[in-house]
């Protein structure tokens, strides 16, 4: 059988068991004899999990799918019209089409209905309460779940987003597809199966992404290479020969620029969609030129993994890459970000209000906040199999911002451990200034709930595996095999993060210090090939070979010519290997330096049912908080691991069976479906807990891009301080820079712009800083006054009110800057502003406050102005003196018919407003937004108008959008001009986030 691909470097351990047998496999090293996976029948096969009966606390093996011992029987296509992707068969697995069966219990003859019971609940908690309290004695029904929580408006249906569907799909040019096993997270797979049965309520479809779609030999053209042998490609590079004239053509791999018509798409849509273990939507990612009517051309299809292979899962693992210069690294992100944009824009395509979306893993960081910039009141849940750095680590990503940006698009967000979840809220709160607490973050206006959520496995299945006639014999020939010897088993993948190196160099401490054991225990050791292309490299130059040679010292220096006490496997064990060698054991062996959710370790527990050897499992695996009775053990100090194998070894028989029990019991309740039942449960309770709550999402730059692109006539309103330049301690010192300059010149140099600063700031600030731009309208002081495009002189606004109440305000404010050092007072012509900024922040916000209640109890009620509260000031104005007048008097006066551009010429005559960008970061900004939200529909159209807030506390606002600091404001201005990183007008190379934008709108990435 050749060897299949394996793409799934996820962090928890759900690596494919036994799914290929080399020429020297275990079996054979053992003289083994029995059937292979491939030779299991209909019959023979243990029965899948929606056929078997209910089983409401079993998980799903995630190492191990049915269809690996079963042959794949022909499918044959059919040309009907595919069902709806959440519609069940009425008669899938017998079931009648009627909606009830007689031989369930009626609504009627349930003591009490589901509303009588959540009848007063308020919070999440209670509503799970009384959902399980009524369900009591009897299977969960989806009618159980919307009574329980009516005002979420649930239809049923759960939509999982994954990268890679559970499949391997190979394309045969005459249209039909052959699916094969995915290995690699089996358990999150088995938990779509049972999702998709009748064991569920719910109507479950999967969205992932195709895979690398292999294709058959036929398919390729024939090379055309000259037959001349001394150009002839030789076996391996030292055996090939030198060229006489030139280079030799580069082969390209199978998979790219593979040609599928259009039909035969249709065809492996159809087939997934009417699978009856899960439905599968796939996701065709490819750039818009390699797609059309026809069919859609596949070139280069491990792009759509390499960011997240190479940047996100050493990262996450604690591997910190070489420095780059960033080429490569601007290309991956946007292919990352293109593939997340193809995500929301598939689950778009079939979601329907009060639909769930669960999405998993780091491949799709992006899409939560993706989904809910295009359905704000979308219910999204995010859970993350792999494990989280720490904020030090993490914060070494350049693009660490925009991934927790991505992920607080989720209503709630799951992780394997207790230290995964404070990793994220400590990254939330020192990379994004969100305050967070343990249980999740506040994230503008909206709660984003953090819980941890182990994985498990189907520990029933597993035990019919494990215990098949079969197995048994191969375990018989094991023990015999190595009889009078303890077994110590060990199976990891072969990359860096699993700690085999860690666990060779530990037995052989454990033989150096206990040399009684020796010739007495033997340690088999299987390593599969890593998944991660990096990792596969790597190992090739630096891990195998660092194993290999520890296996051949060990070997050598404690062997002997009969004995060897290493034996190494580097292959894929079949199904029955695999659970005989770990029903063979006396020790099982995890010594992972980092990792998500190690499943060896539970299927190991279960496979030790009978003779209850101890597991030795590493404390930074996923695992180690849910196995507390498993001897837990640090894979770096190599003394402690070895006396820890001596301790399993010597253990008493009362005690073996102690630990052997609680471990027993844990795994065979806390199983795959346990897990996503107690997760979605979680969900809802979210969901009722926060359902007044609305969050602001993260501008869409795509979105704007291609607004602004569609436009003909737009504007711009930009505040200044904490806008367009950070808030500093001197407020003098707020200059713009360079590309701040640049940057707003650009957009106002296109005649179909019209750009203005609207600020607080006083006309000789603005016109000292920004005043040369000649093309750029201001608004002082709050609307106070104002200067047009094009004008050199200010017109007051505010020229007829009285300003006799200054000399009030004034006095008070002196007061307190006699009281608080380091405060003082800017005098503006139609407001006074108190600046505490660099007083002690406490005391300053104290006096602030004391401030803010004399002013509003003495000048406010004599006077017809305004107090106002602002970063670490405190200003007082007229009343009508505000920015949304302003916005108003702009969108009134560019909507009313001809204007003038800056060289006096007239633009866009009789034209309305297309696009209207307003950016603010304070309270007196939502003045703009609750003005440009009014006018709204009746003047604006309302998907034309972007109200940006920028900052990141967590504030309520009236704006559509946000961003966190002033650098996005930038970042999304010079988006739409194309200013580059410098802001140097020679400059046109867009920074990585402007950039997938920019391909995310174009279909490909622009060169």
């Amino acid at each position: 059988m050749a060897e299949q691909k394996e793409h799934s470097p996820e962090g928890n351990d759900h690596s494919s068991i036994a799914y290929e047998t080399s020429s020297s496999s275990l079996s054979q090293q053992a003289g083994l004899a029995g059937n292979q996976a491939g030779e299991y029948n209909e019959s023979s096969s243990p029965e899948l999990a929606h056929e078997r009966t209910s089983v409401t606390q079993v998980p799903v093996t995630p190492d191990i799918h049915q269809a690996t011992y079963r042959t794949p029987a022909p499918q044959q296509s059919n040309d009907a019209e595919s069902p709806g992707y959440f519609t069940q068969h009425p008669n899938k697995h017998g079931r009648s089409s009627k909606p009830s069966q007689p031989s369930q219990p009626s609504a009627e003859t349930i003591g009490s209905s589901l509303k009588d019971l959540i009848k007063g609940a308020m919070s999440g908690e209670e509503v799970l309460r009384r959902m399980s309290q009524a369900a009591v004695g009897r299977r969960e029904s989806i009618s159980d779940i919307k009574s329980a929580a009516p005002d979420l408006a649930l239809t049923g249906n759960i939509i999982s987003a994954t990268f890679t569907t559970p499949h391997t799909i190979k394309y045969h040019k005459n249209g039909e597809w052959e699916l094969g096993t995915r290995h690699g997270l089996s358990a999150l797979f088995d938990s779509f199966v049972h999702l998709s049965s009748d064991e569920s309520p719910w109507n479950h479809s999967v969205v992932a992404w195709t895979g690398e779609i292999d294709c058959s030999p036929e398919n390729m053209a024939p090379p055309t290479v000259p037959q001349d042998p001394s150009v002839t490609p030789g076996l391996s590079h030292l055996s090939a020969p030198i060229p006489v004239e030139g280079d030799l053509p580069p082969t390209p791999p199978n998979t790219d620029g593979l040609w599928i018509p259009r039909d035969h798409q249709k065809n492996l849509e159809r087939k997934l969609a009417e699978d009856k273990r899960l439905k599968a939507v796939p996701v065709w990612l490819s750039d818009d030129n390699e797609v059309d009517n026809e069919g859609i051309v596949l070139n280069d299809q491990e792009r759509w993994r390499r960011y997240a292979e190479h940047s996100l899962y050493p990262l996450f693992h604690y591997k910190q890459q070489e420095p780059s210069d960033g080429r490569a690294e601007r290309i991956e992100w946007a292919n990352y970000y293109r593939a997340n944009l193809q995500f929301a824009n598939k689950i778009i395509e079939i979601y329907k209000p009060g639909d769930i979306v669960v999405i998993h893993d780091y491949y799709l960081l992006l899409l939560p906040s993706m989904l809910r910039q295009r359905m704000p009141n979308m219910y999204i849940s995010f859970f993350l199999h792999c494990p989280f750095p720490s904020s030090e680590f993490l914060r070494c990503i350049p693009r660490r911002k925009e991934l927790l940006e991505g992920l607080m698009g989720s209503n709630l967000i799951g992780f394997q451990s207790y230290s995964y979840s404070r990793h994220f809220t400590s990254c939330c709160t020192r990379i994004l200034e969100f305050p967070s607490d343990a249980t999740g973050v506040d994230a503008f206006g909206a709660r984003v709930e953090v819980g941890v959520y182990p994985i498990g496995i189907d520990a029933k299945r597993v035990e019919k595996l494990a215990w098949a006639k079969e197995v048994s014999e191969k375990c018989d020939a094991l023990k015999e095999l190595y009889k009078g010897k303890k077994i110590i088993v060990g199976r990891d993948r072969l990359d860096s993060v699993r700690g085999v190196t860690q666990k060779l160099m530990a037995f052989e401490r454990f033989l150096e210090i206990y040399p009684e054991w020796r010739e007495k225990v033997v340690l088999i050791q299987v390593t599969s090939p890593a998944n991660r292309k990096e990792d596969r490299e790597d190992s090739e130059n630096k891990i195998a070979s660092r194993v290999n040679e520890l296996v051949m010292k060990i070997n050598g220096t404690y062997g002997s010519l009969g004995f060897s006490p290493v034996q190494h496997y580097p292959q894929y064990l079949a199904p029955d290997e695999y659970f005989a060698l770990l029903r063979a054991a006396d020790i099982g062996l995890i010594t992972s330096v980092r990792d998500g959710m190690n499943t060896t370790s539970l299927e190991y527990v279960v496979c030790q049912r009978d003779t209850h050897g101890p597991v030795i499992l590493s404390e930074f695996s996923g695992t180690a908080g849910s196995l507390r009775d498993a001897i837990h053990i640090n894979p770096w100090d190599l003394t402690n691991v070895a006396k820890q194998i001596n301790n399993a070894l010597t253990m008493s028989p009362e005690m073996r069976q102690s630990m052997q029990s609680n471990l027993y019991a844990h795994v065979t309740t806390h199983t795959v479906q346990s897990w996503i039942t107690k997760f979605l449960r979680k969900l809802l309770g979210t969901l009722a807990s926060n359902r007044n709550e609305n969050a602001t999402p993260v501008l869409d730059g795509t979105h704007l891009l291609e607004r602004y692109r569609a436009a003909g006539k737009r504007l711009f309103m930009f505040d200044y301080d904490g806008t367009l330049t950070p808030i500093v301690r001197d407020p003098g010192a707020a200059i713009p820079s360079e590309r701040v300059i640049q940057t707003l010149r650009a957009l106002a140099l296109d005649h179909r712009n019209a750009v203005w600063i609207i600020s607080g700031r006083d006309q000789e600030f603005l016109q000292q800083h920004l005043g040369h731009i000649t093309e750029l309208g201001f608004s002082a002081e709050h609307g106070s006054f104002i200067r047009n495009p094009g004008e050199t002189t200010w017109e007051n606004l505010a020229e007829t009110l009285d300003m006799s109440w200054q000399a009030e305000v004034l006095e008070v404010f002196q007061k307190y800057t006699d009281r608080v050092l380091g405060s003082f007072i800017e005098r503006k012509r139609c407001a006074l502003t108190w600046h505490y900024r660099q007083a002690d922040p406490e005391f300053g916000s104290h006096q602030s406050k004391v401030a803010f209640d004399e002013l509003r109890a003495t000048v406010a009620k004599k006077w017809d102005v305004e107090v106002m509260t602002g970063k670490a000031n405190l200003e007082v104005r007229p009343t009508f003196i505000n920015k949304g007048e302003i916005a108003k008097r702009l969108v009134h006066h560019y909507n009313s018919g001809s204007t003038s551009g800056a060289d006096g010429t007239k633009t866009n005559e009789g034209s309305q407003l297309e696009f209207v960008l307003c950016c603010g970061d304070d309270f007196t900004d939502e003045d703009m937004f609750r003005a440009l939200n009014g006018l709204s529909g009746d003047h604006l159209s309302g998907d034309n108008v972007f109200t940006v807030s920028v900052g990141a506390k967590n504030k309520k606002t009236l704006a559509k959008w946000h961003v966190l600091e002033p650098k996005d404001v930038l970042e999304s201005a010079a988006l739409l001009v194309g200013v580059g990183l410098s802001g140097e007008p020679t400059d046109h190379q867009l920074s990585q986030v402007n950039l997938a934008a920019v391909a995310g709108l174009e279909g490909h990435i622009p060169t």
